[in-house]
Order: structure tokens, then sequence, then C-alpha cells
């Protein structure tokens, strides 16, 4: 009898460990759990400035082993809570939505181009906006970006991206690349066909990286990324993206 019990005991034992690592393994496929490379690629900074952080506390994480880990819906609330900690001494602060910064004019569709073409053709479009001030200071800016580290954060995305003095305000252009953009690099491998481009001014830091959680937030649903690859046009694009009519 005690043999059984014991027997039953190991039983549910090898479950509950099997069921904690198949949990472990749904939660690192659904792509909560992030190492310092994927935090430093979901905010656009570099990973000495994560590791930085962690080691101060200063964004929430944890450690498996000796590694840094970080649960990504912690790291959208610690980038909400540092705009909202901004936001209390300006009067004239609006949220961020991408609804608010993006039309089908600074959507473009094209079959395919190369990454330094397309980039170009993003910088020309957004240039349109009133709240951009230099198109050279703007270009130099993305490109510079560019060489310092890839912004092809995988999944099919790029997110290039600058913070200078060539904008008044947050400006936001998208491209939908049907083909994939030649020699974007990501950091998965995979073609990028969805690319949103990001200006901001020098100490917009905060507005920055709410902009950049959110876009990462809306793509990281596959359904969405796959709708949005499949949109007929710019207006299309637009209206799958933020759930309007452009």
């Amino acid at each position: 009898m005690l043999y059984f019990f014991d027997f039953t005991y190991y039983i549910v034992f090898k479950c509950e460990i099997f069921n904690h690592f198949q949990l472990i393994g749904e939660i690192a496929m659904s792509m909560e759990i992030l190492t310092i490379e994927e935090v430093a690629a979901l905010l656009r900074v570099s990973e000495r400035t994560v590791y930085e952080w962690a080691n101060k506390g200063e964004i929430p994480c944890g450690k498996l082993g000796t590694s840094w880990r970080f649960k990504r819906s912690e790291i959208e609330k610690w980038v909400d809570s540092r705009l909202g900690s901004e936001q209390k001494g300006r009067g004239d602060f609006v949220p961020l939505f991408i609804d608010r910064l993006l039309s089908p004019d600074h959507i473009m569709v094209v079959e395919s181009i190369s990454k330094n073409e397309l980039l170009q053709a993003m910088v020309e479009m957004i240039s349109s906006s009133p709240n951009v001030k230099s198109r050279k200071e703007l270009e130099a800016g993305i490109f510079h970006r560019e060489q310092l580290m890839s912004t092809g954060i995988g999944m099919g995305i790029g997110i290039p991206h600058v913070r200078n003095n060539s904008v008044k305000d947050v400006v936001l252009g998208a491209a939908l690349v049907r083909n994939g953009v030649d020699g974007y690099e990501s950091l998965d491998s995979q073609p990028v066909k969805l690319v949103f481009l990001i200006a901001a001014r020098s100490d917009q830091h905060s507005e920055h990286l709410k902009l950049l959680s959110q876009i990462s937030s809306k793509l990281k649903d596959a359904s969405v990324r796959e709708a949005l690859c499949n949109a007929a046009d710019a207006a299309d694009f637009y209206r799958l993206l933020t759930g309007e009519e452009g």
C-alpha cells in the first residue's frame, strides 16, 4: 500500500514537472519572456543600456541562472509609467496613438525595393509633414542609425528611427514591401515586409519609447501581421492597422 502511494505521488510529481515546463514553453513561444537582446531590440536602445538598467533595478526583470529575463507585459507597463511621469509637468502633453500620427498619405505599398531605396523613399514621403524641418538632416540620422545596428527586429518587421532636431514633433510613416526588402538584415534573417519609420525630436525619448511599444504590441499578433501583408493598398493598410477608415 505504501509502495502504491509512493508510486502515485511520483506520477503526480512527474506530471506537475511536465506541466510546469510545458507552461514555460508556452510562455516563451508567446514571446512573453524576453532576453536583454530582445528588450534592446524592442526599445531600440543598446544592450549595454538595458544591462545597466537591470543591474540598477531601474527596469522590471528577474534572473534565470546568471541571465537577466524580462516579461514583455511588464516592460510595456514600465514604458507607460515613464511616459506618465514625464506627463505630469507638461500640460500640453497629448498621448501618442498610431492613428493620430499615421495617415494613408504616409503609407507606401511596393512589390520590391532595396533597403537604401526604401529608407530614402520613406523619408521623402514623411517630409511632406509640417513637423519635418530638415529632410536632409532626417535622412542622415536614419542612415546613421542603421549603420550602428539594423532595425530589423524579426517577424518580418523593420522599425528605422531617429531622435534629432530634424523634426518639431513625432512623425510616423509605414511601408508594405510585398516581396520583402532586399538587404534589410533582420535579427531572425527573415524577409522584412512591414516597415515603420519613426522620427522624434531629441528630447522626446519617452514619446519615442511609447510609440515603439505601441507598434511592437500591435504587430506581435501574427494575424495582424498577415492581414497587413495582404493589404490591397495604403488605405486598406491604414484601416487594418488602426481599425479606422482612411
